[in-house]
């Protein structure tokens, strides 16, 4: 799975009174494929999976990608703190149709290396999906963890939350040796599992005789869109930043994509700074990275997944109160935020 561009790790909408709000989240989706992103994630930290149970994950994760585009990449954060209990969401978001999975270092396993290589390895090693390695700050990966994980055929990359230079540096000097070949478009975009069922199910135009109908007419019925064109792109392990602030220095050292958690209130002008690196426009990349600068400060930095909820509801998308223990942003923060957020389009 190809996992170049801009992903954006979703909010996970609730009630008032708490409740998992499913509409909510089919509403976002909808929206989040319209706009130029390669893939949305379910479930990453912005997602607050480690308040969700069980079932109500699984809820989310099949209401997400029920109206996500087929071109969209969809990834699935699933990390419990068993191997059994990872598997199972794996096995279900594979179910569900989702490309890859997200798994993060249990807490359980701070400070244990052994066990940590343990766990991912036996993640995937049973694992339906491709599955990519999430370093958080607060459960990091070591660059040696990564090198030794980046072996296994079934772990394809790595999104990592500290995109500092040196980090990246070092991540791709240790993965050198992974070499991967994926199916892309003719364009090497990446392709779905969803866009191949699709190309799987298409058939040539058929036509149905008189007899068939029971002595009515024939009917001859129209050919279908024509299948999807497909070819291979060789690439190696693939480093994602999921940085806001430091997007461009992670790019710039060798990081493939980005998912900035940013981006779920601010898509478009997110995707502005990784389409003008892309393209080797690095004043202007520079110029779109600094012009957002203060409100990455202010809704992520400061004020968290709180915030970020509230900066979405400025662009279109529903946010909504977080459930507790997190609470809502006060009078004076939403005022804050409204101010960084002006003039940013979604």
């Amino acid at each position: 799975m190809l996992l170049e561009g801009l992903f954006l790790p979703l909010v996970t909408p609730f009630y008032s009174d708490g409740r998992l709000n499913l509409r909510k989240i089919e509403h976002n989706v909808d929206r989040y494929s319209r706009t130029p992103a390669a893939g949305l994630v379910v479930l990453g930290t912005t997602g607050e999976p480690e308040m969700l149970s069980d079932q109500e994950t699984r809820d989310l994760l099949t209401a997400s990608i029920s109206l996500a585009a087929d071109s969209k990449v969809m990834m699935a954060g699933i990390s419990r703190a068993s191997v059994a209990g990872t598997l199972e969401l794996a096995y279900h978001a594979s179910t569900a149709g989702y490309d890859c999975v997200l798994v993060h270092r249990p807490v359980s396993l701070s400070g244990r290396p052994q066990e940590t290589r343990t766990f991912f390895q036996a993640v995937a090693d049973q694992s339906p999906l491709p599955v990519i390695l999430y370093s958080t700050r607060s459960a990091a990966l070591s660059i040696e963890a990564v090198a030794d994980l980046s072996s296994h055929p079934q772990i394809i990359g790595l999104v990592d939350e500290d995109s500092s230079r040196d980090r990246i540096t070092q991540l791709s000097a240790a993965t050198a040796a992974v070499t991967r070949e994926v199916t892309v478009t003719t364009i090497f975009a990446a392709v779905t599992g969803r866009m191949l069922a699709a190309k799987e199910s298409v058939g040539a135009a058929t036509f149905v005789s008189a007899e068939t109908l029971g002595g009515g007419a024939a009917v001859a019925t129209a050919p279908p869109k024509p299948a999807i064109k497909t070819r291979t792109k060789k690439l190696g392990f693939q480093v994602v930043t999921a940085s806001s602030a430091e997007m461009l220095e992670g790019l710039r050292a060798g990081a493939v994509g980005a998912m900035p958690a940013f981006a779920a209130s601010a898509p478009q002008v997110s995707y502005e700074v990784y389409a003008a690196w892309k393209d080797g426009d690095q004043p202007l990349a520079d110029q779109k990275q600094a012009r957002i600068a203060s409100a990455i400060q202010v809704v992520e930095s400061e004020l968290g997944t709180p915030g970020i909820r509230f900066a979405s509801e400025l662009t279109g998308y529903f946010g909504g109160r977080p459930r507790l223990p997190l609470l809502p942003l006060s009078g004076e923060q939403r005022e804050w935020v409204e101010r960084v957020m002006q003039g940013i389009r979604n």
